[in-house]
């Protein structure tokens, strides 16, 4: 069981099952992942099993072109902002990330753009649009396969788009609705991105958090 008897995430034994599928994937576990820097989360919905995810990230940069690292630059993009992350993402068989989308934020980023690179296992991309890389309509599904929350009013996604490992997908359009869900093996995903900015969820209540004790 993910969560203990007053119904808080069992955190260390939630970690170790993701840790105990890197094993079984035959994925290097770097030191890193020992550490606090390897956070998992239920986003307050206590329910892990179905919605959740495991993650590191490896790199979220920010910073303005002149004013970082040696500051010797001095070209024609001198005094504009950048940024660029690295982030792995763990997930247990069947388990989805709650439906979300980027819209920048108050730092002066435009809205997040990313890739997904899947190195082990088996996901599913669902989207608010169509972006012509294969998708199917959500509601062409069989609706024991349809996705947790599909049908309520605040969910956003029609189209899905199945990949295995070694494929590479990419958000449809900047500050559209998206979410991921791994197969029947889990999944570990490389994302690729611009600076990680504001993050909102469709479902009332999220929160980056972990449930605790009631």
């Amino acid at each position: 069981m993910l969560y203990q008897v007053d119904g808080a995430l069992d955190v260390p034994y939630t970690k170790q099952a993701y840790l105990d599928m890197m094993v079984d994937f035959g994925y290097p576990v770097p030191a890193k992942l020992k550490t606090d820097e390897f956070w998992i989360c239920d986003f307050l919905q206590r329910d892990m099993e179905k919605l959740g995810m495991g993650g590191v990230l490896w790199i979220n940069e920010a910073g303005e072109y002149g004013k970082s690292g040696a500051k010797e630059y001095s070209g024609k993009a001198k005094g504009q902002k950048f940024g660029y992350l690295g982030h792995e993402i763990y997930l247990l068989p069947g388990q989805m990330l709650p439906e979300h989308r980027h819209i920048g934020g108050a730092g002066g980023f435009s809205p997040k753009m990313e890739a997904w690179h899947i190195r082990h296992g088996s996901v599913e991309f669902f989207g608010q649009y169509d972006s012509g890389s294969g998708e199917t309509l959500i509601s062409e599904m069989p609706e024991s396969e349809r996705p947790w929350g599909y049908g309520e009013s605040w969910f956003k996604a029609k189209y899905v788009k199945k990949s295995k490992a070694g494929e590479v997908y990419k958000l449809a359009d900047p500050e559209s609705w998206h979410f991921q869900r791994a197969g029947k093996d889990g999944a570990i995903v490389t994302e690729y991105g611009t600076n990680h900015n504001h993050v909102e969820f469709s479902k009332p209540g999220m929160a980056f958090k972990c449930s605790a004790k009631k």
